[in-house]
């Protein structure tokens, strides 16, 4: 009997341990599964520190400004110096996950590690951004610089021809990031001496186009500048444009940004060829860059775009930024009239007697025309 006793203890025993064995890697399991505890730790830290207006304190910390990324080293100018950096701490963690964590034009606090190099452990907030519609997922937002004061709109006439129905997605996307829209239209000595391979009947048609935009334009209370690489047309208004104030330029590849900042700025950045055969631009610049100017100002040089698709915005909201429109939509028999296809809308009225430009609702209705994500994110 004993021995049966001993046994049933023992059995007891060894099913205790191994209810507990098998609880214990349970538990392991779930662990390693869900990282919740850790994720909402890391999410807690995160939000403090991108909230806080407090940067960090000590000998060793510097702020400066990011003037480019490039995978995982982050260039800072401070003081007239560059550092390569690398983001810290839970920052680090975070930006697998937020492709927006940190962007060119970014102020930082960093701390210094060696004479060239540092880690960044805050990110101020920003006063301004530049931002799109990514191209892997129109959903997501792809930030292209950020607290910026003025935004370069570059178009070109001939080569590549000179497209004003692009121009509203940047006025757009310059106003909604807090920035001012300044309106370039480059190469506009190809008008009076076009390259063989452009007819005459297409100078002439550039001719008008850019005629009519600049009325269409002209009660916009956004300046346009007409200029030339090739000849310096109105370089120095646009190096006083610039003056004392951060820049970005953006457009479609060809357009002549790079052209421009060498010009202005005496560097020598990249420049690539326009195809005959599709008077489209090759792509030169490959990534951002905040590049310093003499003064107190940077300027920034973006990757040409094919297509700039306008972030975060429904088509219910593209109407408020078309204010030559609002006099008259008070005026609409529908309260959400969409001014395309409804009776009785003033907007159409005002187009037909001309108190509204065809280019400026052709713009318009490009834009309406175009399916927005269903979900932003």
């Amino acid at each position: 009997m004993p021995k049966f006793d001993d046994f049933l203890d023992y059995e007891e025993n060894y099913f205790s341990q191994g209810q507990k064995r098998a609880s214990r890697k349970e538990r392991s399991l779930s662990r390693s599964k869900d990282r919740s505890k850790y994720k909402k730790s890391d999410q807690d830290k995160l939000k403090k520190q991108l909230q806080s207006e407090e940067p960090p304190l000590g000998a060793n910390f510097l702020r400066g400004r990011v003037l480019s990324i490039n995978s995982e080293m982050i260039t800072v100018l401070s003081n007239h110096e560059t550092f390569i950096c690398t983001l810290k701490g839970v920052l680090k963690k975070e930006r697998t996950r937020q492709k927006n964590l940190i962007a060119v034009g970014d102020w930082v606090h960093f701390e210094k590690k060696s004479i060239d190099s540092g880690a960044i452990s805050h990110i101020e907030k920003r006063s301004s951004f530049l931002a799109r519609a990514d191209n892997l997922s129109r959903r997501k937002k792809q930030l292209l610089a950020v607290n910026i004061d003025q935004v370069f709109i570059v178009m070109s006439v001939c080569t590549p021809p000179f497209k004003p129905l692009l121009i509203d997605r940047y006025i757009i996307a310059a106003k909604k990031g807090n920035m001012h829209p300044i309106i370039l239209i480059n190469k506009v000595d190809l008008l009076d001496d076009p390259p063989p391979h452009i007819q005459p009947s297409e100078v002439e048609e550039e001719k008008r186009l850019l005629a009519d935009f600049e009325k269409a334009y002209a009660d916009l209370d956004i300046p346009i500048l007409k200029l030339s690489v090739s000849t310096g047309h109105n370089l120095e208004k646009l190096k006083a444009l610039m003056q004392n104030k951060a820049s970005v330029f953006s457009g479609q590849s060809g357009v002549g940004k790079s052209s421009l900042i060498n010009d202005v700025l005496g560097i020598d950045l990249a420049i690539g060829d326009v195809v005959q055969k599709t008077r489209k631009g090759s792509h030169t610049t490959t990534m951002a860059e905040l590049l310093p100017i003499e003064g107190d100002g940077f300027c920034i040089d973006t990757p040409g775009i094919k297509s700039f698709g306008v972030w975060d915005i429904t088509p219910e909201e593209i109407s408020h930024f078309f204010s030559d429109f609002h006099p008259f939509e008070s005026q609409c028999k529908f309260p959400n009239c969409t001014h395309l296809h409804e009776p009785d809308c003033a907007i159409k009225a005002a187009l037909e007697e001309e108190k509204i430009h065809p280019l400026r609702y052709a713009s318009y209705s490009t834009l309406m025309s175009e399916e927005p994500p269903k979900d932003w994110e």
